[in-house]
């Protein structure tokens, strides 16, 4: 038996959702996303009983959480959580959302480093923690350094890393890019940094929620590269290996910046946009 009021029934819940959302251009998907996590079910479930009954909770909570995601919200920081690399993290407005894209920068330093290596990893500007807990998964033998200057971010990336068993493996240090290990020396650096423009205009769920400190780069969206890579020549072995996520439009400036460097290389997105640069240390 339904409930008797059509309006906390899934499908009438999901067209209901889609018109709160209407001014969005992915309504009916953020309708639906939202409909199933709070419902706790999985698509196949709201195809085949579309007239199964939501709690007076169920309701509550998604009535919440359509309001929120009416004013741009991102989905991930209703939900709590967003997928990396086939790996859940925790996020919060205190860290930049993964996204697809860096899975790219992933790739590039695995086609490189061994998965056998037993060798040292600087993660810079790790935020949720979501590119170093994916090498540490995928890279048994290494060890890892997280590093953010924000306090809040590092304590989210801890959590991550205890939920994906890598705790153990991964240092978390707060820093100002690689100050906090200057004396130290690693086989790779990888970071994906700040690189927006500062009078780049983002898209509101974009630019009103996600920290500002993990976007935005000076006029040219370059400031932190221009620290980072000689910073990162310091504290690399030779020969070892920096990889790092640039910006549309920065191919030319980030091969100039890194002149010096061996073995220069830029991998393209899905959208054959330079996206990652690969560089080696004498």
């Amino acid at each position: 038996m339904t409930d008797s009021n059509p309006s906390t029934l899934f499908s009438n819940a999901l067209v209901h959702g889609a018109k709160h959302l209407g001014h969005l251009t992915t309504a009916r998907r953020d309708a639906e996303l939202l409909l199933l996590h709070v419902a706790g079910k999985d698509r196949a479930f709201l195809l085949t009983h579309p007239d199964a009954p939501l709690t007076p909770g169920q309701q509550s909570t998604y009535e919440q959480w359509l309001n929120r995601r009416a004013k741009h919200e991102p989905i991930q920081y209703i939900l709590g959580e967003q997928e990396f690399y086939g790996l859940t993290f925790r996020v919060t407005p205190d860290v930049l959302i993964p996204r697809p894209e860096t899975e790219h920068l992933i790739e590039a330093l695995l086609q490189l480093i061994p998965r056998e290596a037993a060798i040292r990893i600087a993660d810079v500007g790790t935020g949720s923690g979501a590119i170093a807990i994916t090498l540490a998964r995928k890279l048994p033998h290494v060890t890892i350094t997280a590093l953010d200057v924000s306090p809040p971010a590092l304590k989210i990336a801890q959590q991550n890393a205890a939920r994906h068993n890598v705790a153990d493996r991964i240092r978390f240090l707060e820093s100002d890019l690689l100050s906090a290990v200057a004396d130290e020396i690693f086989d790779a650096i990888i970071s994906n940094p700040p690189y927006v423009p500062d009078s780049e205009a983002l898209d509101p769920q974009v630019r009103n929620f996600e920290p500002a400190t993990a976007l935005y780069a000076g006029p040219s969206g370059l400031d932190i590269y221009r620290r980072l890579i000689p910073q990162s020549w310091q504290a690399l072995k030779p020969r070892g290996w920096l990889f790092m996520e640039i910006g549309h439009g920065q191919h030319d400036a980030l091969a100039a910046l890194l002149s010096d460097w061996n073995d220069v290389a830029f991998i393209d997105d899905l959208q054959q946009i330079p996206r990652v640069v690969t560089a080696r240390k004498p």
